[in-house]
């Protein structure tokens, strides 16, 4: 997923980006959650991302990289949408838990629960840059093109991803 191909009619254009929101939308989406962008307002803003994305093919503009600006894109709509949320109460890690692993008995589900409580608190201790660092690079983008979304240096991504890991490795081997 480098770039398009020049699509030949608008309808080819509607149909690649159809491709790309099908193929990328829900890695886009749990990168926006990471920025701390509520679950209905992720999913507005990845359509938006996408709305963007079709609008600058439409008016020629060619995309080498077509994953890092979608990640770009939605790292910038995402930081003003969490800017425009600040009083609304985000989902709490515990009722995560239970609505995604329904199924676990009592005893699993405390473990399972405090083994998460522990990761979210170990990740809510990483600074900023870590943590999007960690989760763009969770979402496959490489060195370079975290630093191009995060306006830094491909060095300094990797110096914020060690420290990052060291730190989530630490709280796992307690």
């Amino acid at each position: 997923m480098g770039f398009l191909r020049q699509p030949q009619s608008s309808s080819e254009l509607q149909d690649q980006v159809a491709q790309l929101f099908a193929d990328t939308r829900e890695d886009l989406y749990r990168y926006l959650l990471t920025l701390g962008v509520h679950p209905p307002k992720a999913q507005e803003s990845v359509q938006e991302v996408f709305l963007r994305l079709y609008t600058t093919l439409k008016k020629g503009e060619k995309i080498d990289n077509i994953r890092g600006w979608l990640f770009r894109v939605a790292h910038n709509v995402g930081l003003k949408v969490r800017a425009r949320q600040a009083s609304e109460e985000a989902i709490a890690p515990e009722l995560e838990i239970r609505l995604t692993h329904p199924a676990l008995n009592p005893e699993r589900e405390l473990l399972e629960r405090e083994r998460t409580l522990r990761f979210h608190t170990a990740v809510e201790g990483l600074s900023e840059q870590q943590k999007r660092c960690l989760f763009l690079r969770l979402e496959g983008l490489r060195y370079p093109e975290i630093a191009s979304t995060l306006g830094i240096s491909a060095s300094a991504v990797g110096e914020f991803l060690r420290r990052a890991l060291a730190r989530l490795k630490k709280v796992r081997d307690e």
